[in-house]
């Protein structure tokens, strides 16, 4: 969850008291990340779990919740800022006339760990390689300072440029100090606080949903658009900007709050495939919550089928690291795809793969790694010892995942690779197709190698008994492991 990914540390809040000029760009040495907060970083407003805070506070006199509110807040979900919603807040400072400037302190610090499980999942990976790249990384907000400072703490932000109200020995006088920081004002903040901080915005990002945000997104190097509104989302294409979305990986779509695989799930049953029998164990083992690596060994295209029957049972989403090749293969390519799988191509030593699946983990999800890569061929399809490459022993040291073995047997039967289909045919004695989950492997995560062997160990372990025994296979087993289109040199 998000609240596990989250680091503790006290930011900076910039308050502007509106004097000087909101002068050109000054060069910088830094660059920084300037994040927007309702919308972009969590799922909607943050305006309800505030309010119900201010209300433990006795803010509100007595009163359970103010006229509309929550009516307001879904459109805002649903649609984003409008005109209409924004004059309301422009107008908020005039009713906090006499509170006290502790009492909303409190209820800021009340909130800000129900604001962390808003938080969208993907996020927190975006701003850690944020920070691994060296970009002091700020939160921008209209939303007022004293409520959104601890939840910036305990999200890590360096800094916070925010909406401050005006205030007078501990009361607030219902005004603003400096900018109401939204559209122009907070484009005019952030120019202030970047030549202050000697930032360059020209090499800095920007993240936002709005549209008002236009004004700080055309000043920065870099924008972003992150669950835009639809105004947002045109001047977006038309301007050849990134278009992001936080609550799934990039290129999986989602309609009506579902992806493919919500769908899909229906379908991932094994009555649907009559040509072959599943027997699977071991699927209650993989925690309902949290990131988790399940490591499977590889037999055939077929795998990805028992693999989406196992991640249909788990009921959260699933993504699938493996070969380039398995996501061009016939209809499991395109299941692989909807199941938001992470190509891997051979021999390029791009790092990509290995960093989506990271965001994938940090988000909280499972991922599915077939550690061999490729199907082994020939002799090496019948070893009694699994070798796996380093990747999944790497990203357990990165994220922390526990590492969960799975061992597949059978699924060759029905799909051999030697065969473009699968033998779709064989329904009166369809072969079985074994998948066993183990328990997480104990790992050292200091040594990637060491590691990976205890997981391919373990992988061997859920294999049935024949499968640890040598067996001197035949020619025709031997074609069998290669592709239709190998030529024996």
């Amino acid at each position: 969850m998000v609240s596990a990914m989250v680091t503790a540390r006290s930011p900076k809040t910039h308050h502007h008291n509106g004097n000087g000029s909101a002068r050109g760009d000054a060069p910088g040495s830094r660059a920084a990340v300037f994040v927007d907060l309702d919308r972009t970083l969590l799922r909607g407003a943050s305006g309800l779990v505030l309010s119900a805070a201010m209300h433990v506070e006795g803010l509100f006199e007595g009163r359970r919740s103010l006229p509309g509110e929550r009516i307001v807040y879904g459109l805002y979900d649903l649609m984003g800022e409008s005109l209409a919603f924004m004059a309301m807040v422009r107008a908020a400072p005039h009713f906090t006339r006499g509170w006290d400037v502790e009492a909303v302190c409190r209820a800021g610090a009340l909130a800000a760990p129900e604001l962390v499980e808003l938080v969208q999942p993907y996020a927190p990976g975006v701003l850690a390689e944020h920070r691994e790249a060296g970009h002091l990384v700020v939160l921008t907000t209209t939303t007022p300072s004293d409520l959104v400072a601890p939840f910036a703490g305990l999200l890590g932000f360096d800094h916070v440029l925010a909406t401050r109200y005006g205030r007078h020995e501990g009361r607030y006088t219902g005004g603003i100090e400096g900018e109401f920081v939204w559209a122009t004002g907070k484009l005019a903040a952030v120019r202030r606080w970047a030549q202050e901080a000697k930032v360059d915005l020209s090499r800095s990002h920007a993240y936002s949903d709005s549209v008002f945000d236009l004004p700080l997104l055309g000043a920065v190097g870099r924008p972003h658009a992150v669950n835009p509104d639809r105004r947002l989302h045109a001047v977006a294409r038309l301007r050849r900007w990134p278009v992001e979305r936080w609550d799934r990986p990039p290129g999986v779509p989602k309609v009506g709050g579902l992806e493919p695989y919500d769908m899909l799930r229906t379908l991932m049953r094994p009555a649907v495939f009559p040509y072959a029998r599943f027997d699977i164990d071991g699927v209650a083992r993989v925690p309902h919550r949290g990131p988790v690596i399940l490591a499977a060994n590889h037999r055939s295209y077929f795998d990805v089928v028992a693999l989406a029957i196992v991640a249909a049972r788990l009921g959260r989403p699933v993504r699938f690291l493996a070969k380039r090749e398995l996501f061009d293969a016939p209809v499991v390519g395109q299941l692989a795809r909807a199941l938001g799988g992470i190509p891997v191509d051979r021999g390029s030593r791009s790092d990509v793969p290995l960093r989506e699946a990271r965001r994938a983990l940090e988000a909280g999800e499972v991922v599915v790694i077939l550690p061999q890569g490729t199907i082994p061929r020939g002799k090496k399809f019948f070893d009694t010892e699994l070798r796996g490459k380093t990747g999944t022993a790497r990203l357990a040291a990165m994220t922390g995942a526990p590492v969960l073995p799975v061992g597949l047997w059978g699924t060759e039967a029905v799909w051999a690779r030697s065969s473009r289909l699968p033998d779709v045919t064989n329904l009166l004695h369809p072969p079985s197709v074994r998948v066993r989950v183990g328990k997480p492997v104990h790992l050292g995560l200091s040594d990637a190698t060491v590691d990976t062997e205890a997981i391919m160990s373990a992988i061997m372990t859920q294999l049935p008994a024949e499968a640890q025994r040598p067996h001197e296979p035949t020619a025709e087993e031997l074609a069998r492991t290669f592709p239709p289109d190998h030529v024996d040199t």
